[in-house]
């Protein structure tokens, strides 16, 4: 288990996939994803055997505190890693709608900066993320973020052209303190 103030990240599992498959289904929470079509059982269980075998990403779960329990809220992830220059694209789903907007997506993304720069010794993590998502991209710079660019009228989405922000991190501008200053639970 990887510990954030208000996450922590654990293995996907193979019982998560009727959850994914829920999640991957419901067109709001898709309209986010660069996936854009209905998800069946059969495909994310393909995906899942593949994951297994592949070295260049790592998934892990997002789950929240909800009293004496852990609910699994989304997912976080570091793809495509090239370990020889350092650098990986970061990707995350908060798939239970009623975890949006709450802060547990940028306790999420701190969660696995800290663990890529600090654990992996990575140098960059990257992403793209659509330009209509303005929630998203508001998580990504409270983490520390920065715009790179963009990718103009790249995605086609909801009948018009969106342009797709490139934003990226560098492991000397990451603070592993929150913005707050407050240590992590379970820290002196």
């Amino acid at each position: 288990m990887i510990y954030g103030d208000r996450v922590r990240l654990r293995a996907i599992e193979r019982e998560d996939i009727p959850r994914f498959v829920r999640w991957f289904n419901d067109p709001e929470v898709r309209r986010y994803l660069t996936a854009y079509e209905p998800m069946s059982r059969v495909k994310e269980e393909r995906w899942f055997e593949g994951y297994l075998s592949r070295r260049d990403d790592i998934i892990l779960a997002i789950e929240a505190r909800e009293g004496d329990e852990w609910v699994h809220i989304g997912n976080v992830g570091l793809h495509r890693i090239d370990w020889k220059n350092r650098v990986a694209k970061l990707g995350i789903v908060i798939g239970e709608r009623g975890y949006w907007g709450r802060g547990y997506g940028t306790d999420a993304v701190r969660t696995m900066l800290r663990y890529a720069f600090l654990e992996l010794g990575l140098n960059r993590v990257e992403l793209e993320v659509f330009g209509f998502n303005r929630r998203a991209i508001r998580c990504y710079e409270k983490a520390g973020f920065v715009r790179e660019g963009a990718r103009r009228h790249a995605l086609y989405r909801d009948g018009k052209y969106h342009d797709v922000v490139i934003m990226g991190i560098l492991r000397s501008e990451f603070s592993p303190e929150p913005a707050g200053g407050a240590g992590r639970k379970g820290e002196a």
